[in-house]
């Protein structure tokens, strides 16, 4: 795809969800943070499925989504995406800037809708801070699709399988927080919904504003030749500069003998006939 069309795509996607994480947030403080929907069940199920090998897989899996493991996999994402050093050190900044802004961002709408967590006696991790929305879900969601964008950027060979593991586990981090007890399943929403929208308004802001040679995923090599293309197409020919036909200079350097043997140009003068 162009990276106009890139841009609108992803300024698409980043605006629909967070419209919908808008009408989300909307709802949750309206009825002052209490369970929605299936709040309650899905955590009342959790509470009664919690065999001791299954709670240790969730709290190894949900550590991964916060402290230094996301920033670590997003500096991964930015050494698949770029082709050169130059490409790697920008990239490297703006897959940190993605990450840290969106985690600002995030902690500034807990800050504002303050909705409780479910109650302590449920918790089977420790966990800080207002639900909404879910921290972790929104840092491995951020994470998950940085580096699904790397994959992409550079195509590799069996990259659905990877697309598809990754996501997984951007996935399974949110779950873990309603299976240990510690967020409602709307929290974890949100956090799914938040991330998607600013992952998909700063890739617009990217690909729109980003210089050319920039570019993610080509060389110099492609930016110069790309240029060169471009140069030559828009170049008019010495024939038809101007839209007029003119003469070139091997048609100026023709011979005086060869020009002599066609007819002269009086019409009343018998010899051979003027080509047309």
């Amino acid at each position: 795809m162009k990276r106009g069309e890139v841009a609108e795509l992803a300024g698409s996607c980043g605006l629909g969800a967070w419209t919908a994480f808008g009408v989300l947030t909307m709802v949750v403080v309206g009825h002052d943070g209490t369970p929605l929907f299936a709040d309650a069940d899905l955590l009342s199920w959790s509470v009664g499925h919690r065999p001791d090998v299954a709670v240790a897989l969730a709290r190894g899996l949900t550590d991964t989504g916060t402290g230094v493991i996301p920033y670590a996999l997003a500096v991964l994402a930015a050494l698949i995406a770029g082709r050169t050093p130059r490409q790697r050190g920008l990239a490297v900044a703006l897959c940190l800037g993605c990450l840290g802004a969106g985690q600002a961002l995030r902690y500034t709408v807990m800050a504002l809708v303050t909705r409780p967590r479910p109650p302590l006696t449920d918790w089977a991790t420790h966990a800080s801070g207002w639900a909404f929305p879910s921290g972790h879900t929104t840092t491995a969601a951020l994470t998950a699709g940085l580096l699904i964008i790397a994959i992409r950027i550079r195509g590799p060979r069996g990259r659905t399988v990877l697309t598809l593991v990754i996501g997984g586990w951007g996935a399974l981090v949110g779950l873990t927080r309603v299976y240990l007890g510690v967020h409602w399943f709307t929290d974890v929403v949100g956090g799914w919904l938040f991330a998607l929208g600013w992952l998909g308004l700063y890739l617009s802001a990217v690909a729109r504003w980003l210089p050319g040679r920039w570019a993610l995923g080509t060389t110099d090599t492609d930016t110069d030749t790309e240029a060169d293309s471009a140069r030559g197409t828009a170049e008019p020919t010495a024939g038809t500069a101007g839209g007029r036909t003119h003469a070139t200079p091997e048609h100026m350097d023709v011979p005086r003998e060869q020009r002599e043997d066609h007819a002269p140009d009086d019409p009343g003068r018998r010899g051979r006939s003027r080509p047309a």
